[in-house]
């Protein structure tokens, strides 16, 4: 079925073709907003961010009749303090997340999904912290909820490049230790790093009573290994090269790599902690769902 005019920004690949990240944040969310009027959150929409579902017990004079006039639905409109959520959002910029088998590298797939989320965090009064990382911060954007302040992250985003060598957990305990109120820590990153070393960092959060949402961002080729020559593989962050037939390690590879994601997915839920497991050529709309889930339970 074609995708509507709206809808479509929410390829990877059609965005790719721009180069301003506050444009490829709007029309993503805009896009993502259609998609929500055809999926269980009908009628709802990031203009009524601040409202929340009515409930029994409930005051009925709390009922925003407006809203219910668009949606035929009843809302209640929530006060500040119950809208106002810190997000954090960690992104990995190291040399790994520079890969593409396509037209988009991890680091792209994660500069679109990290603008997205600050835009749509925004729409719902959030305050938006972005921290671009590879072994330890290379850039940091403190918590608020201001237009200017998602201009300068999306600024940021824009001009974000690959490079360096990363270590996730430590990066990770090093923020631990920073943040003390408490908020939604969102990671993107490929987690190339030992499962028990990242989960390890993550509960470190945990700890501290901080709610956390995992996106594993891959790029296809490093799930399928479907390449049909020799050919030479080079590490992106350290530089050592491996040069082989890809069809006589193609079944053990595809092994230990759905082993590391499928390690990843248990302890993360043994630990409370959301995992998404994504490709770089998927629909935003998985990453923005989960997330937008997420936000509703912490409601």
């Amino acid at each position: 079925m074609a995708r509507s005019e709206k809808t479509k920004y929410l390829d990877p690949e059609i965005i790719s073709k721009m180069d301003n990240m506050a444009l490829i944040a709007r029309l993503v969310v805009e896009g993502f907003i259609v998609g929500l009027h055809k999926s269980p959150y009908h009628g709802f929409s990031v203009e009524f961010a601040e409202h929340r579902p009515y409930m029994p017990g409930d005051e009925i004079k709390d009922i925003d009749w407006k809203v219910y006039g668009k949606t035929d639905r009843y809302y209640i409109k929530q006060y500040e303090e119950e809208t106002n959520l810190r997000s954090y959002i960690f992104l990995d910029k190291s040399g790994s997340m520079g890969y593409s088998s396509g037209p988009i590298s991890k680091l792209d797939y994660g500069k679109y999904l990290a603008a997205s989320m600050a835009y749509l965090m925004l729409q719902q009064q959030d305050a938006i912290s972005l921290t671009t990382f590879d072994s330890k911060v290379d850039q940091y954007y403190p918590p608020f909820a201001k237009r200017s302040h998602l201009n300068r992250i999306l600024a940021e985003l824009e001009k974000t490049k690959h490079n360096g060598e990363g270590n996730i957990s430590n990066f990770l305990h090093e923020r631990a230790e920073k943040i003390n109120k408490r908020g939604l820590i969102i990671l993107i990153s490929d987690l190339f790093e030992k499962p028990e070393n990242i989960i390890k960092a993550l509960k470190h959060f945990r700890h501290y009573n901080h709610e956390i949402i995992v996106f594993n961002v891959l790029d296809k080729q490093e799930k399928n290994f479907e390449f049909n020559s020799q050919t030479k593989f080079i590490d992106m962050e350290n530089k050592n090269m491996l040069e082989t037939e890809p069809w006589h390690i193609q079944k053990d590879y595809k092994q230990l790599i759905q082993k590391h994601i499928d390690k990843l997915r248990s302890i993360c839920r043994n630990n409370n902690i959301d995992y998404i497991d994504l490709t770089t050529d998927q629909d935003l709309s998985i990453a923005l769902t989960e997330y937008l889930n997420k936000r509703a339970k912490l409601s």
